[in-house]
């Protein structure tokens, strides 16, 4: 089990490197990479209107900030964003053609896949970014401790979750069991992160799961953090929220959704090169402190990249399989890299000199 967590984590995104490439905050670029017009491109996209369903999460701010620094617009594409409460909601938004394009958790798309869904995955979103956080009362007194802390608690999570399948990883590792007694976890599942989270108000719960930026907001609030994702070497480079459109759409309108992706990485190569207008747009959508978005987005706990990282996601695919957290599938069949890779060869033949392209084209081919 542990060796296949461990190629999980050598085959994820280690993109966080790419912070070195032109920190500055205060230089904003332009949102034109080419000058081609948007009606011109326009003229070759199968559709235009475009539906993007999202969490109330900074991991999404890559639909963020194609919008507010308009990208998507640039790249021919009306786009409108929809706060959803759950990957379920949003699955279902897929499938009645409500939505267009989801940005939905990794383990979430496989075990839809893996219960049947046409659901495709074709880009990332998120790697890492999540963790539980605990009552302060349980650890007064200690100065360290882990998952181990958790025994005899009651934990509040959501089913089919990145965040409820990495603790049972973790729990499966310290040989703790899941259930009712002082030597085990008890896990509380709700709908959604937001239920979760503010069940931690209950005096029958003692810790929560959280996705970015609960973490931080819960930490400012008094809690403590048992773990987050990043630092523990099990879980490290986890390959979190994907970009999950249905599959038949994908093949209906490859132009559009190639348009779609130079958007989004448009919008990373802007999260990279201005990180303070970058806060502010994310603001617009998650309604916290920037000094927590700050945290959540740069604060090395969580990276969010557009790569579909497929060997990321099939190691982790594999391992909850293992854990039996869902049905084995061939995901090969579900799994689209090429819109991205065209995507991104596209953008780098008209910007031939930009390092961060150039390094995300380096990383796509080794980990495709």
């Amino acid at each position: 089990m542990k060796k296949k967590i461990i190629a999980a984590l050598i085959a994820a995104l280690t993109i966080t490197a790419f912070a070195g490439c032109n920190d500055v905050s205060e230089n904003k670029t332009s949102s034109n990479d080419n000058s081609t017009s948007a009606s011109t491109v326009s003229n070759s996209l199968e559709k235009t209107s475009f539906n993007l369903g999202h969490l109330n999460s900074t991991a999404h701010l890559l639909g963020f900030v194609a919008k507010e620094e308009g990208y998507f617009e640039e790249e021919g594409l009306d786009v409108t964003l929809t706060l959803f409460s759950s990957a379920a909601e949003l699955s279902t938004g897929l499938e009645s053609e409500k939505l267009d394009v989801a940005f939905i958790g990794s383990v979430p798309s496989i075990t839809f896949q893996s219960k049947g869904h046409d659901l495709t995955i074709f880009g990332g979103a998120m790697t890492n970014g999540h963790g539980y956080v605990i009552k302060p009362e349980y650890v007064e007194g200690l100065s360290e401790w882990d998952v181990s802390i958790l025994k005899g608690r009651n934990v509040a999570s959501v089913k089919n979750s990145v965040q409820d399948a990495e603790l049972q990883i973790l729990l499966k590792d310290k040989k703790i069991e899941i259930g009712e007694g002082k030597d085990k976890v008890n896990i509380v599942y709700f709908d959604s992160q937001k239920d979760a989270y503010n069940a931690l108000q209950n005096d029958t719960i003692d810790a929560v799961s959280a996705y970015s930026p609960y973490t931080s907001l819960a930490e400012s609030q008094g809690y403590k953090i048992v773990y987050r994702c990043s630092e523990e070497p099990l879980l490290e480079n986890q390959p979190c929220c994907r970009q999950v459109a249905a599959t038949e759409a994908l093949e209906k309108y490859p132009n559009s959704y190639k348009a779609f992706e130079r958007a989004l990485i448009k919008a990373y190569k802007f999260t990279q090169e201005n990180k303070e207008q970058t806060v502010k747009d994310v603001k617009k959508y998650i309604d916290i402190e920037e000094d927590l978005i700050n945290t959540e987005l740069y604060g090395g706990y969580g990276t969010s990249v557009p790569d579909p990282d497929k060997q990321g996601t099939v190691a982790l695919k594999n391992s909850i399989v293992e854990l039996g957290y869902t049905e084995d599938y061939d995901i090969d069949k579900l799994y689209n890299t090429d819109i991205y890779k065209n995507a991104l060869e596209s953008l780098i033949a008209e910007n031939p000199d930009d390092k961060i392209y150039e390094e995300l084209k380096k990383h796509f081919d080794e980990f495709e």
